[in-house]
């Protein structure tokens, strides 16, 4: 007798399980989960190793402990002016992902709708059904991926509360628009609407400078902003995050928070609140190399014969994979290490299937370029024998 709960129902293994553990099976290039291949700067393992050191190995406060909450606070004004009170308006989190889920089980109920940009990072919808809330999609298409306005004001229904945002977005690349931002504001104050918005890859956007929402007039008291160390410094595996907003969002998030981990990585703590101090070049150091590998990446693809949508920021590119014959882009993916010994993620899982069975990222596949130069020029190299197929 099977005892899954009915609220996982359709949840599954993650997508990004199954394509690792394949390049790992095969040897292939994992150009499929999102993690670096190198580690992050000296400055901020030393950092860790000198808080080791010094003992601070047990419990951190469930919140985070205050110099890094201080550092988040001062993270937040100095790049977008947003003003927080360090000890009611930030926690830190074991990773964005459990920020963004403590707070939809600390503020959605069972029943209500909660509104997502499709294609979705596929832990937002696990969480909302894990609160026994439904996803609405809002769907982002190809080839621009921008947002539809109109579609987002018509998927608001009487059961709504909450919207899950994703600028830079993963895995399409792309960055909303102040236009776009602001639609989003409009419905949201319009229909009372509190704001998830993930922001973790808020230091890679190429294409025009990333935007928090909650700058926008009327937006600040109903925004959570959800982002994390992983991605700035490259440092994925230890897992610091950090939500912030007003504190009666902040402690609902907290109420949730506090029976998943309750607290992690106390000596990864205070090394954050080092990196989050670097100065401008780090981050802009860290933007430009990207750009540069995205480039080339994107020329490799499209050398390879791939259609390639080159993205606005985060460090995913995504392709269609139509125009190399293949019609399914997850049927693609689980054969490309025997074909190329290169490994990627396709887009049908961030999708839902529509009931006739279509699905609008079924032949669109995501790559990784957050990997070292030599790394992706060695995959584009093996993805050219796709053109012989």
């Amino acid at each position: 007798m099977s005892r899954r709960s009915a609220r996982l129902d359709g949840i599954g293994t993650t997508i990004f399980a199954e394509m690792s553990a394949l390049a790992t099976q095969t040897g292939a290039i994992n150009l499929g989960q999102g993690f670096p291949d190198e580690d992050g700067p000296e400055v901020i393992r030393q950092a860790a190793r000198d808080a080791i050191t010094a003992g601070h190995n047990q419990y951190a406060p469930g919140t985070g402990i205050a110099p890094l909450r201080e550092a988040i606070a001062r993270h937040q004004h100095r790049f977008h002016g947003i003003e927080l009170d360090p000890a009611r308006e930030v926690v830190v989190t074991t990773g964005a992902t459990e920020a963004v889920a403590a707070a939809l089980l600390g503020l959605v109920n069972p029943g209500d709708d909660v509104l997502v940009l499709e294609p979705y990072y596929d832990s937002y919808r696990a969480v909302i059904q894990m609160a026994g809330a439904r996803h609405v999609a809002v769907t982002l298409r190809a080839p621009d991926f921008r947002l539809p306005v109109d579609e987002l004001r018509a998927a608001v229904t009487p059961r709504t509360t909450a919207i899950v945002l994703n600028t830079p977005h993963n895995p399409t690349g792309s960055v909303l628009t102040p236009q776009e931002l602001a639609a989003v504001a409009e419905v949201a104050i319009e229909h009372d609407l509190v704001v998830v918005s993930d922001e973790v890859y808020e230091h890679l956007a190429f294409a025009r400078p990333h935007v928090p929402i909650a700058t926008l007039p009327g937006m600040a008291e109903r925004t959570l902003t959800v982002s994390s160390a992983g991605k700035t410094f490259s440092l994925t595996g230890w897992k610091i995050g950090w939500a912030t907003g007003p504190a009666d969002l902040v402690d609902a998030l907290m109420g949730a928070k506090q029976f998943l981990t309750y607290t992690s990585g106390a000596p990864f703590q205070p090394a954050i609140a080092t990196a989050l101090d670097l100065p401008d070049a780090f981050f802009t150091g860290l933007r430009d190399g990207l750009r540069e590998r995205r480039d080339l990446l994107c020329s490799g693809l499209s050398d390879a014969g791939f259609d390639v949508f080159v993205p606005e920021g985060t460090y995913f590119a995504t392709t269609d994979v139509a125009p190399l014959g293949f019609s399914d882009g997850l049927e693609f993916c689980r054969t490309l290490p025997r074909l190329a010994g290169v490994v990627a993620v396709p887009h049908q899982v961030f999708h839902d299937d529509r009931p006739d069975g279509s699905n609008p990222g079924r032949t669109l596949v995501r790559w990784a370029f957050c990997k070292r130069t030599e790394v992706l020029v060695e995959a584009v190299e093996r993805l050219r024998a796709l053109r012989s197929i």
